[in-house]
Order: C-alpha cells, then sequence, then structure tokens
C-alpha cells in the first residue's frame, strides 16, 4: 500500500472515530436536553428519554474507540452502517423536519455512509 492510500486510510478512520466519540459527548455532556426533547415529544417517557440518550451516547463512543481499534473492520463498518441507518429512521419518524434543517442534521448522514464505505474499500486495499 503506498503513503498516500495509507494517509487516506488513517485520516477517514481518525475522522469516523472522532465523529461517533464527539457525537456521543455532545448528547450527554453538552446537549442533552435536545435529545431529550426530540425523544419525549415522540411520546416516550422522560426516563426513557434520559436511557436512551446515555444508551445512544455510549454506543456511539464505543463505536468510535472500535473505529481505532481496527478490529474486525468490516463488522464494524456494517455496524456504523446499521446505527447511521437506524438513527435517520427514527429521527423522521420522531421528526420529519429535521429532512429540511438547514444544519443538515439527517442529510449529513449521505456523506458520512460513503466514507465508512470509502474507508472499508481503503481497509481491504491494505490485505
Amino acid at each position: 500500500m503506498n503513503l498516500s492510500v495509507k494517509f487516506l486510510l488513517l485520516t477517514s478512520k481518525l475522522t469516523l472515530a472522532a465523529l461517533w466519540i464527539f457525537t456521543g459527548l455532545t448528547s450527554v455532556f453538552f446537549y442533552p436536553e435536545l435529545g431529550f426533547n426530540i425523544i419525549t415529544e415522540a411520546g416516550f417517557e422522560p426516563n426513557t428519554a434520559e436511557l436512551l440518550i446515555y444508551c445512544g451516547s455510549t454506543a456511539d463512543i464505543a463505536v468510535g474507540v472500535w473505529v481505532l481499534s481496527s478490529w474486525k473492520v468490516r463488522f464494524c463498518s456494517f455496524v456504523q452502517v446499521g446505527f447511521i441507518i437506524t438513527y435517520t429512521i427514527l429521527l423522521t419518524l420522531f421528526d420529519a423536519s429535521y429532512w429540511l434543517h438547514p444544519f443538515g442534521p439527517i442529510t449529513k448522514n449521505f456523506p458520512i455512509l460513503v466514507l465508512i464505505l470509502i474507508t472499508l474499500k481503503l481497509q481491504d486495499t491494505k490485505r
């Protein structure tokens, strides 16, 4: 594998890991009320909403660390795609207006999915 491919693989992995870890941390420590409001407005009880926020944040952080570990990369990629699809479907069901949000909380998922696939392909080239 040449140097430019190694660099692209490293930067794509670091970018994905940072995204997952940062999202998990901000969801709990900086803006928990945002997720809480979305979930309770969707009809969930406050205790359930709080539990879902902590579970989702923990899962996001764990996926970010997993991306850094390079352990079972293909499975990790499928888990990431699964999480993104699940989050997209849930947010669409809870409040479809997020599709038109100017900061793109849902539409940003498409380039992230592409980055996951590129990272997987770069990892496959490494072998």
